[in-house]
Formats: structure tokens, sequence, C-alpha cells
């Protein structure tokens, strides 16, 4: 009498995990910008810990480190374009 075949157990794959260190577009230091993101306010926090360089974006449920980082490198392409002006808070005419 011959035995039943036994079934081999799944392969589990490992997930492949995104990064959240990132290099830096001003400074050049690889993997020296961190990038944090709050869901309970909806913002993603990325700073360089080098040069200090800072941005933050709105995010919504599904966002993730890279798309604060891809917000970011967008934002400075924004900026180059239109000659390095930044637009912001801080900027006023004065008369």
């Amino acid at each position: 009498m011959g035995k039943r075949k036994s079934s081999s157990k799944p392969v589990v794959k490992a997930k492949v995990k995104l990064d959240t260190a990132f290099d830096c577009l001003f400074c050049n230091h690889e993997k020296s910008v961190a990038v944090k993101i709050d869901k309970k306010s909806s913002i993603g926090d990325l700073r360089c810990k080098i040069c200090g360089q800072n941005h933050q974006c709105r995010t919504d449920a599904l966002s993730q480190p890279i798309d604060v980082y891809s917000d970011w490198i967008d934002a400075c392409d924004e900026v180059k374009d239109k000659g390095g002006v930044a637009e912001g808070p801080d900027d006023y005419d004065e008369e």
C-alpha cells in the first residue's frame, strides 16, 4: 500500500518595502532625506538631515513616502522653470 501524496506548503513571497530615506536634491547626500506622513492630519513632511531643506504637502490615505518625495521633485522643477523664485507665504510686495 502506498502513502497519499502530501501537498507542499505555499511559498510565502516577501513584500517589498518602499524606501523612506532618499537622496537630497540640494546637497546631493545619499539617504539624507527622511519622509514622515501624518495620516491623521493628512500632511507629508520631508526634511534633509544635512542641509535642512524641508517640504510639506497634502496627502491622502493611499500616499506613500515616495509620493511626498516625487511631489518635492515636481515643486523644485516648477520653481526652476519659473526662474528660481518660490511662491509662498513669505513672498509679498513692498511698496
